[in-house]
């Protein structure tokens, strides 16, 4: 079995055999009000897995477009919410190209799941896909770990891949969240940037 998590084989064999730990998070208060009082908005959520945050994020009213590149996940998804299967789609994330660009991104366990040599490539994605004034918003695996996934990541290393593209806006620890994070989750929205369009 491939060990290489930028493939989707590794995440299909891992959804097929149901060995998902990161799965069954529970949106928290934080998010909730984040994308509440948000205006009606066009929302990535990238690596979504079964997709557990879509259906809130719905029901706020906005455009959501959901993307796994495991074929697995995709199916899991569907299956789950049927009612929503049409805003979740097949796609490689760093494929991805939108015009206009998104409103917001909702970060969940993704950027955790890539191995460290595509870090740049994500902060690069986000920024062309983000518009400016536009939210990075989710929750973040902040560890210093050398193995994974999950790739954690420490703060300042997280600000350093991000910025200056993006400003921290907030950040706060997530008071429950998934046991394989080892209570290590942050809410944070990241703010992108005016002037730094060409990234």
């Amino acid at each position: 079995m491939a060990q290489d998590s930028s493939l989707t084989e590794f995440w299909d064999v891992r959804y097929r055999d149901g060995v998902t730990p990161w799965e069954g998070a529970r949106t928290s208060p934080e998010a909730l009000a984040f994308f509440q009082r948000q205006p009606v908005s066009r929302i990535l959520l990238p690596g979504c897995g079964s997709a557990g945050d879509l259906p809130l994020l719905l029901d706020c009213g906005h455009q959501v477009q959901a993307i796994d590149f495991s074929e697995q996940a995709v199916a899991i998804a569907r299956a789950q919410w049927p009612q929503a299967a049409a805003h979740i789609q097949q796609a490689d994330f760093f494929a991805v190209e939108h015009e206009p660009p998104f409103d917001a991104v909702f970060e969940r366990a993704f950027l955790c799941a890539l191995p460290p040599r595509l870090h740049a490539r994500y902060a690069e994605q986000m920024a062309r896909l983000l518009r400016p004034g536009g939210a990075l918003a989710g929750v973040f695996f902040i560890a210093d770990t050398q193995r994974g996934p999950p790739f954690g990541l420490s703060m300042s290393a997280l600000s350093a891949l991000l910025e200056p593209a993006f400003a921290l806006e907030s950040c706060q620890p997530q008071e429950v969240g998934v046991p394989v994070f080892g209570g290590q989750e942050f809410w944070m929205v990241w703010r992108r940037q005016h002037g730094n369009e060409d990234l």
